[in-house]
């Protein structure tokens, strides 16, 4: 009986839930791609409900959508970041609940001081790696970075990234820490999620920037928002080194240049290396993991099964599901 409780209890801690409200314009994207997977029966005031390997989805009237499994985080992030990048928002992967303390916290920007900010990219991906970038922006950065249309990345196309990131790598500190797949699998092999993973790749971001720079002047250190405090701390539990008084804000490459200018970097370096990725493998890899993701990805099993992607994609993604079934 005491193992069959252990078992339970070790069932629970490993799932999650995970809820946010989605834009009306992707509502129409999430009840196609789930179209073939929704169950017959589902929960009062819900659109539908689905599943898709080990987790279940959730689409309510109001417009929220509950993700809830091991995987929950990995299904949600592909929304999540979907949001991020076409609609300009930020939705908490964890928690969703915010008490008026914190809706007020999110109206604050910090323009006018000097700053350290991290932002990453490549969560959303199959492929390539998760980059993430801490830059240090103080006052007399801010002109040229304005003249240069520094904002978030994702209101930038990645054109307009490349002419910037250059320019902007060579007047302020930065300092980028690259996670590449095969690592991230590993880490995923571990047990550790997604939010996990992105805690201690901003902790040693932002460690390694204050390191290579000792002398810098600045009033807070920003980080864009995907848990909550507690939380992203508690993700660090065992590290050597945490780097402690940060300011959380959601939309921080709005409210922040530092930021921002890491989420450019960050878009800069992740392009580049999709690129190297796409020379290595003579295939053009697409950005992220949508049906033309599969079709690629296919080609790849079929010849050497997990081998390859192994070193190219992030293997706990469903993209590994659908090309193995």
């Amino acid at each position: 009986m005491k193992n069959k409780q252990d078992y339970v209890k070790m069932k629970l801690v490993m799932l999650m839930t995970i809820v946010f409200k989605l834009s009306n314009n992707l509502k129409p994207k999430v009840i196609k791609y789930y179209e073939d997977k929704q169950v017959l029966k589902k929960p009062p005031y819900s659109v539908f409900q689905a599943r898709e390997a080990d987790t279940v989805i959730t689409l309510y009237e109001s417009g929220k959508i509950m993700f809830q499994g091991i995987s929950a985080d990995i299904d949600a992030n592909i929304w999540i970041d979907l949001e991020r990048r076409f609609n300009n928002r930020d939705v908490l992967n964890e928690n969703p609940k915010k008490d008026k303390k914190e809706n007020k916290k999110d109206t604050i920007t910090y323009y006018n001081i000097n700053t350290i900010g991290s932002d990453e990219v490549g969560t959303g991906d199959y492929f390539g790696p998760i980059v993430v970038t801490a830059s240090y922006v103080n006052k007399s950065h801010m002109g040229f970075l304005n003249e240069l249309g520094v904002k978030d990345s994702k209101k930038l196309t990645d054109d307009q990234i490349k002419k910037i990131a250059p320019l902007l790598i060579k007047k302020i500190p930065y300092a980028t820490f690259i996670l590449d797949n095969k690592a991230y699998n590993e880490m995923q092999a571990k047990g550790y999620n997604m939010n996990k993973i992105k805690a201690i790749l901003h902790n040693k971001a932002l460690g390694n920037l204050l390191k290579e720079n000792p002398n810098l002047d600045y009033d807070k250190i920003i980080v864009d928002q995907f848990v909550y405090e507690k939380k992203y701390y508690e993700h660090l539990a065992g590290a050597k080194e945490i780097v402690r008084n940060i300011t959380f804000t959601t939309k921080g490459e709005s409210k922040c240049l530092a930021v921002a200018a890491s989420s450019v970097i960050s878009r800069y370096i992740f392009l580049m290396k999709m690129h190297e990725l796409s020379t290595k493998y003579n295939t053009i890899l697409p950005l992220g993991a949508s049906d033309e993701v599969d079709k690629v990805a296919k080609i790849f099993y079929d010849k050497d099964q997990l081998k390859t992607l192994n070193e190219i994609a992030k293997l706990n993604f469903k993209n590994t599901e659908k090309i193995q079934g």
